[in-house]
C-alpha cells in the first residue's frame, strides 16, 4: 500500500479513537476534562491501560506493574510500518533525548515503551534492532496475538492487517497512540505528534515533545 493509502487508513482509524478517548474522558462528574489543563491532562480520569505481562526485546518477560514509580510514554506501532511509526517516533525520542539533556533527573523517571501491534513479526530479535535506532532506553514489547489483542483493547488502539504488494505481504493500519502515563500506571495526556494527514506533517517539532515533557513530568 502507498504512503498516501496508508495514511488514509490511519486517519479514519483515528476518527473512532477520538470517539472512543470522549467517551473515556466522561469522568465521574458526566464532563470531559475542562479547558484548564494546568493541573490536570487531556486524558485525566481515562479508562486507558491495564496489567499487563509481555516480551521485551531481550526476551524477558516485562509487567507493566515493573513500571510502577516512573512515567511511562507509550507508543503502539510496528516495525515493518513504511512511514508513519518511524516518524512519530523519531519525533518523540527526539523531544525525550533534548529533555534529558536538559532535565537528566527528571528524565531518569520516564521510561519510553513501543509495544507492537504486529506479533507475527515482531519478534525480540526484530524489536532489539528497531528500537536501538531511537533511543538506547526505549523498550520494545511483543507477545501473542491474543496478549496483543488484549492490550490494545486495554489501552484503547485500534489496529488491523491490510494485503498489500511487496515482500511484507500486508501492512496493519492503526490508530495512533502516543500516551503519557503517571506513576502509578494513571493515563496523563497524549504526546503531541503532528497529523500525518496535514500539509507540513513531515515538519514534526520534536521540541514540542520537549516542552511536553517539561510540563508533565515532576
Amino acid at each position: 500500500m502507498a504512503g498516501g493509502a496508508m495514511n488514509k487508513a490511519l486517519i479514519s482509524l483515528t476518527l473512532p479513537f477520538a470517539a472512543l478517548l470522549a467517551a473515556c474522558n466522561m469522568g465521574a462528574g458526566g464532563n470531559a476534562s475542562s479547558g484548564d489543563d494546568s493541573a490536570q491532562g487531556d486524558l485525566h480520569g481515562a479508562s486507558i491501560g491495564a496489567p499487563f505481562t509481555l516480551t521485551d526485546q531481550d526476551g524477558k518477560k516485562v509487567r507493566w506493574d515493573d513500571f510502577k514509580g516512573r512515567y511511562r510514554l507509550v507508543y503502539f506501532g510496528y516495525t515493518y510500518c513504511p512511514d508513519v511509526c518511524p516518524v512519530d517516533l523519531q519525533r518523540i525520542l527526539q523531544g525525550f533525548a533534548k529533555f534529558e539533556k536538559a532535565k537528566p533527573a527528571l528524565a531518569a523517571r520516564v521510561q519510553p515503551i513501543f509495544i507492537s501491534v504486529d506479533p507475527d513479526r515482531d519478534t525480540p530479535a526484530v524489536l532489539k534492532t528497531y528500537v536501538a535506532a531511537f533511543h538506547p532506553r526505549l523498550i520494545g514489547l511483543t507477545g501473542t496475538p491474543d496478549e496483543i489483542a488484549k492490550v490494545a483493547k486495554d489501552f484503547v488502539v485500534l489496529y488491523n492487517k491490510e494485503e498489500a504488494k511487496g515482500a511484507s505481504g500486508y501492512l496493519v493500519s492503526h490508530s495512533r497512540t502516543p500516551y503519557l502515563f503517571g506513576g502509578d500506571g494513571e493515563p496523563v495526556a497524549l504526546v503531541p505528534v503532528d497529523d500525518p494527514g496535514t500539509p507540513d506533517a513531515d515538519e514534526g517539532d520534536p521540541a514540542k515533545v520537549t516542552a511536553f515533557l517539561e510540563k508533565w513530568v515532576k
